[in-house]
C-alpha cells in the first residue's frame, strides 16, 4: 500500500515538473528568449550591429591599449561613446538623472554566459566624490594653462 502511494506521489511530481518547467518564460519554443535590449539613442552604431555582436570586445582592448599606452582617450571604440549611446536611466538608483550601462552589457553577457569584468574599474554612474575629482581636474587644468599663458607673455 505504501508502495503504491509512492509510486502515485511520483508520478504526480513528474506531472507537475513536465507541466511548469516545459519551457522558459518567454520561449513557446522552448529555447531560452533573445535579450531585449533598449533602443541607442544614436541614429546608428559605428559599425554594423553584426559586427559589434561579434568584435565589440576586440574593438574596446584595442581602444584600451590605444588609452593606456599611447593617451588617446576618444576613438571611434571609447567606452565613453558607448555609455553615451546606451545608457539608460538606473532603475536602482534615487536620482532619476544616474543612468547606467550595465543593463544593455549584462543581458547580452547574461545571455552568453561571459562575465563582464569592465565595471569594476569604470563606472558610467558619477558619484558625489567623482564629480568633485572631474570639477578638480578641470580646475587644475585652467590653472595650468592661465600659467603657460603668462610664462608665454613675460
Amino acid at each position: 500500500m505504501i508502495r503504491s502511494f509512492r509510486l502515485i506521489g511520483a508520478a504526480g511530481i513528474a506531472l507537475a515538473v513536465l507541466a511548469l518547467g516545459g519551457a522558459p518564460a518567454g520561449a513557446a519554443d522552448g529555447r531560452v528568449p533573445l535579450p531585449e535590449l533598449a533602443k541607442p539613442k544614436g541614429e546608428a552604431c559605428v559599425e554594423p550591429v553584426d559586427v559589434m555582436r561579434r568584435n565589440h570586445p576586440d574593438f574596446l582592448k584595442a581602444q584600451r591599449d590605444d588609452t593606456m599606452h599611447l593617451g588617446i582617450r576618444s576613438g571611434k571604440y571609447s567606452l565613453t561613446g558607448c555609455i553615451e549611446c546606451h545608457a539608460a536611466p538606473d532603475p536602482k538608483a534615487k536620482d532619476p538623472t544616474v543612468k547606467s550601462i550595465e543593463a544593455f552589457c549584462e543581458s547580452c553577457h547574461t545571455y552568453a554566459a561571459v562575465k563582464l569584468d569592465c565595471w569594476s574599474c569604470h563606472n558610467p554612474k558619477l558619484t558625489d566624490a567623482a564629480k568633485q575629482a572631474a570639477e578638480l581636474d578641470t580646475l587644475i587644468a585652467q590653472m595650468k594653462a592661465a600659467i603657460s599663458e603668462k610664462g608665454a607673455t613675460r
